[in-house]
């Protein structure tokens, strides 16, 4: 039982590897230290005590998580669409948007209370209103956006209460916009490297996503004539999502690593690759039916990818120590470069 706690050099171990072995005294031979001095430590790594990443990672599920992120942000969108396309009296791209909406909001509440594991937590979500808190402002998003939604798309289909219908497109659309952005907000929060970094670019890689979405399914259900505003939210959104994606995946340093390696940059160079394609296809061939069609698939797989893709960068970001570790010491030391800086000024005005 105490094997761990007593044999030397057993404790210490990389996140999810084994025991550091025992370091051994080794001589340089030409080229090293003068006089050929004995190497007293080996290169550092990154370690942690007993295996365990240094902050704890999020207990969310894969595929639960990223298909809730994936069905909100396209359901999110659309309700938006519909809500346009109702005022400029375009019947056939109002209903497949609102069919769109409520069916994407219905399953992401479905994949939501799956991943809690019982569908009283989602209740008691909904208990305590807490400002501070994303996921608790975000239940409060989710809980009206999906009610009115889901609504709006039954009476859509049976036909019943124009008047009914119309009002709740206008309440699913005004929640529209927060649904799609609040789980970019969300990931922000938590203490993971990746996420926490891109605090400013997540809700709109989010947010822009599923405007590329649910344009994007929306074109491809609608006739040609109507899918004007679903063409110009596709392109635009896939715009968007790119250029943000962008600046996570390069203005960030070491923490920006993980998306770019390993399943995560698999994931996410399939994701642009799709979204552009996509995107270009809507502009050169989105006005005949089989493009708008080929566009609309290519847009809501970039999105998915894109959802799979941050997930699992941020998971590995949380897992391994060094992402915790050195932006901490960079932070570390530039603040007392600044301390340093500022005392020299101080003393040569003094000395003054």
């Amino acid at each position: 039982m105490t094997e761990g706690i007593t044999t030397p050099g057993a404790g210490w171990r990389r996140a999810d590897g084994p025991p550091a072995q025992k370091r051994q005294k080794r001589r340089r031979r030409g080229g090293g230290r003068p006089g050929g001095e004995v190497a007293m430590v080996e290169e550092a790594e990154f370690t942690s005590y007993y295996g365990r990443p240094i902050i704890k990672p999020p207990v969310w599920k894969t595929p639960d998580v990223p298909l809730y992120l994936f069905l909100g942000g396209a359901a999110g969108s659309s309700s938006i669409m519909a809500a346009l396309a109702d005022l400029t009296d375009r019947p056939a791209l109002t209903r497949n948007a609102r069919y769109v909406s409520g069916g994407a909001a219905i399953a992401s509440v479905v994949f939501l209370v799956h991943d809690l594991g019982r569908p009283e937590r989602f209740l008691h979500m909904l208990r305590v209103v807490k400002p501070t808190s994303p996921l608790s402002i975000g239940s409060y998003i989710l809980a009206p956006f999906s009610a009115a939604a889901g609504a709006t798309a039954a009476v859509e289909l049976l036909g019943w209460f124009p008047r009914l219908k119309r009002f709740g497109g206008v309440v699913a659309a005004l929640f529209g916009g927060p649904l799609a952005t609040y789980t970019g907000v969300l990931f922000a929060n938590t203490a993971v490297p990746s996420w926490h970094a891109a605090h400013k670019e997540l809700p709109f890689v989010f947010g822009a996503s599923g405007m590329a979405a649910g344009g994007g399914i929306s074109m491809a259900l609608s006739p040609i004539d109507e899918a004007g505003p679903s063409r110009k939210m596709a392109v635009a959104g896939a715009a968007i999502e790119l250029a943000a994606m962008h600046r996570v995946e390069t203005e960030f340093g070491i923490v920006s690593e993980p998306y770019h390696e390993g399943k995560a940059g698999r994931l996410l160079r399939a994701a642009k690759a799709c979204t552009a394609a996509g995107a270009a296809l809507t502009v050169v061939a989105g006005r005949r039916r089989a493009g708008a069609v080929a566009a609309g698939v290519l847009l809501a797989a970039g999105s998915l990818l894109t959802r799979f893709g941050v997930f699992e960068a941020g998971m590995v970001s949380a897992k391994d120590p060094k992402y915790t570790v050195v932006p901490q010491r960079e932070r570390l030391a530039a603040r007392q470069a600044g301390d340093r800086v500022a005392s020299d000024g101080h003393a040569s005005t003094i000395t003054r």
